[in-house]
């Protein structure tokens, strides 16, 4: 389904294949690099490792970077159980996720045009805590192998002082929209000829480096078969797509 579709329809209806473009998500600036649609939407999501969460706590904002990954339309993350995010957003409040790739740097002849391309997310709902003895510790293996697939089966299960240590948050997308820049240099037509400064595309990305083996590493222990997408490189935004369509098809 085009923007322009669910622009002109003003849809605020969740379908199958959409978010509904309601006040809370509708993108209104450059409206024409909104994206509702939520194959569009779950891809953005899955191939980023970090997220931002933005709450309130006593008529202040804050906004918080963690680890989180996306099952279905719900959006998980963890925290300590003793930090003041946690407990705030344990108690049921509205949560804003967004999610940013920077995939280029634009010089363009006026400082207006200047820009970057991107794909960004902003997704809302109202955080949970996952209080489930089972269903946290479901969760905890797979934000390890939502990284590194399989490596849960690998490791020693998180201990009594680690498991209390640890909350376990979710919420179920509300609302969400993308917002994509897919494009060169943009500048106004008489600048072209008119204004004599340089300009270029600099694309821009996260690649994985050579590994560092631990130093106490056991004897004869060689990198999982699980991991042979990590090699020195590759892209962080793909291989974190890949990451997450081994664990979660």
């Amino acid at each position: 389904m085009s923007t322009q579709t669910i622009a002109r329809g003003q849809s605020n209806e969740n379908t199958a294949d959409s978010f509904g473009v309601t006040p809370v998500n509708k993108v209104k600036r450059v409206h024409e690099r909104g994206r509702y649609d939520r194959k569009t939407v779950y891809e953005i999501l899955d191939a980023a490792l970090v997220c931002h969460i933005a709450y309130v706590i006593d008529g202040r904002p804050y906004c918080t970077p963690t680890s989180f990954w996306r099952e279905g339309d719900h959006l998980y993350w963890h925290g300590s159980s003793a930090s003041r995010m946690i407990r705030t957003q344990g108690q049921g409040v509205p949560v804003c996720l967004t999610v940013t790739h920077l995939d280029a740097l634009v010089m363009a002849r006026s400082g207006f045009h200047h820009s970057v391309n991107y794909r960004a997310v902003m997704a809302f709902g109202t955080a949970h805590i996952i209080d489930d003895v089972e269903k946290k510790l479901t969760l905890m293996d797979r934000f390890i192998d939502r990284i590194y697939p399989g490596r849960s089966k690998l490791i020693r299960q998180p201990n009594k002082q680690e498991f209390k240590a640890t909350t376990m948050m979710g919420m179920e997308i509300e609302h969400a929209s993308g917002k994509i820049r897919d494009k060169h240099v943009a500048d106004e037509e008489e600048d072209y000829a008119g204004v004599p400064a340089w300009s270029s595309l600099y694309p821009v990305t996260q690649v994985i480096g050579a590994p560092s083996e631990c130093e106490r590493q056991l004897p004869g222990l060689e990198r999982p078969d699980d991991m042979t997408d990590f090699e020195p490189g590759a892209r962080l935004d793909e291989l974190m797509t890949k990451s997450y369509r081994r664990t979660f098809g």
